[in-house]
């Protein structure tokens, strides 16, 4: 896939992938064996029928390849940006036995792209209807449910279950819907026209959106029963970034991740120079951390010119988390790496102000309990690491705001919702998914989880009108 030139998207937010030609992706897509016993299939979270869309390429029906994908998928331009396909479906194609994978996300991407420039994503109301005559709950569902979150998860759940017959409301506690689509993933990697396109079909389908609305703050989940709301759906994510623990953490010039990139998103520093956005960026960042939303950070601070942008990893660059398409971007675009290095304080000059880290070097032991090779400090090997801006990109947990006022609901031990592979919390009519309950994941693992979660609130739902 053709893609901007490294040079030149260092001074832009534009997207670094162009996307495929008609032409480029009907040749991909005749490279497809169309497998009976598709393991691309059992790879994707959301279960597309990744075969089928790929026939319809095949043959020039975009058109149809679209519906395909809509079938499982409410939000395919997204996923055909952000998901790691390197990992599930991608993985799971017999071609990747033998070597290259089928390209699937590049031709989801594409079929998404043409939908949307051809008018096609605006016209959902016919498959809406034709899936409402078709399901066995078309029984006039006038009952109340109350999603909280409008991250991937929340989208899709609110969306399988309004084409479901149901009256969804989507409550979010910024101004604009979309979650970790809108305010964690820069716009050179996930576009806001793409956002809003996506969302806008999903309020074709019918389901309502508030907006500016914290539960937990302005409602509780006790008064939304009141109001006859009759399940939940927590979909709040993870927001609460996680630090190191280390002297210095609390210098002016030290952001979590978190922290930086939402107000990147929210304030529109992006749309430099026509926005003057408070964040201020070093002459030399310093981002700690090695998965997608440091990659991420070190990218944006370089478009915001920082002279000098290094990711700070305590393992090798084999146990990086991030993408392999994102570590290859950041290389070409100049990031630096310092690997099998750890932070242990950062010092600030007199005014408060960072000035440079102090850190360790690294070798690496055994694997530990997440499969990955423990860094163990090599004696003695403490240098010092010029920088001016520190950004923390360690993980994030459940941010407990609303949780707080759901005593009843039972959390594990980091605070995260306990919920089965469907959904069910301890609390019969609340579910909960995506962040909120697995920790920091990728968006279309908690798509998978909004879908899993809307058949149990249907399920749920169904017996309590059978009863």
């Amino acid at each position: 896939m053709k893609e901007q030139n490294p040079q030149e998207r260092i001074n832009n937010f534009n997207e670094v992938a162009l996307g495929y030609t008609p032409e480029q992706a009907i040749l991909e897509a005749k490279r497809c064996l169309g497998c009976k016993n598709a393991g691309c299939i059992q790879g994707c979270p959301v279960e597309i029928d990744i075969p089928g869309f790929i026939a319809e390429i095949k043959k020039g029906s975009f058109d149809k390849a679209y519906q395909v994908l809509k079938e499982k998928n409410n939000l395919p331009a997204v996923c055909g940006r952000v998901c790691p396909q390197e990992t599930q479906c991608e993985k799971a194609c017999v071609l990747a036995k033998k070597g290259k994978p089928i390209a699937v996300g590049s031709l989801e991407r594409f079929v998404a792209d043409w939908a949307i420039s051809h008018g096609v994503s605006e016209r959902p109301e016919q498959k809406f209807k034709e899936l409402e005559r078709n399901t066995q709950y078309a029984i006039g569902n006038t009952k109340k449910i109350a999603i909280i979150g409008s991250g991937p998860a929340g989208l899709t759940a609110a969306a399988d279950l309004a084409k479901t017959g149901y009256q969804v409301i989507i409550f979010e506690s910024l101004h604009a819907v979309g979650g970790v689509l809108r305010y964690g993933i820069p716009e050179f990697r996930l576009p806001k026209e793409i956002v809003d396109t996506e969302v806008g079909y999903i309020e074709k389908l019918g389901v309502k959106m508030e907006v500016n609305a914290v539960i937990g703050r302005i409602k509780t989940i006790d008064q939304l029963r009141v109001e006859g709301f009759k399940a939940f759906f927590i979909a709040t994510g993870a927001g609460l970034p996680y630090f190191l623990g280390i002297k210095g953490e609390n210098l002016n010039g030290v952001y979590s991740a978190n922290e930086f990139l939402t107000r990147v998103n929210l304030m529109n520093a992006y749309r430099f120079p026509d926005y003057d956005t408070p964040v201020n960026i070093g002459r030399k960042v310093a981002v700690i951390g090695a998965g997608n939303v440091a990659l991420d950070s070190a990218r944006v601070s370089r478009r915001l010119g920082a002279g000098e942008v290094t990711i700070v990893y305590r393992r090798s660059e084999s146990e990086m988390p991030a993408r392999f398409e994102e570590i290859k971007h950041a290389r070409e675009e100049g990031i630096k790496f310092e690997l099998l290095t750890s932070p242990i304080k950062i010092y600030g000059y007199e005014n408060g102000w960072v000035r440079a880290m102090r850190c360790l070097r690294n070798r690496l032991a055994e694997p530990d309990a997440s499969g990955r090779r423990r860094p163990v400090a090599i004696p003695d090997s403490e240098f010092d690491f010029d920088c001016d801006l520190v950004v923390v990109a360690v993980g994030q947990g459940p941010n407990p705001l609303l949780l707080s006022t759901i005593p009843e609901l039972k959390l594990n031990k980091r605070g995260n919702i306990e919920a089965d592979p469907e959904g069910r919390t301890s609390v019969p009519d609340i579910f909960a998914g995506g962040d909120i309950v697995t920790g920091a994941a990728t968006v279309i693992e908690a798509m998978g989880m909004g879908k899993r979660a809307a058949r149990a609130i249907d399920n749920y739902l169904t017996k309590l009108i059978n009863c």
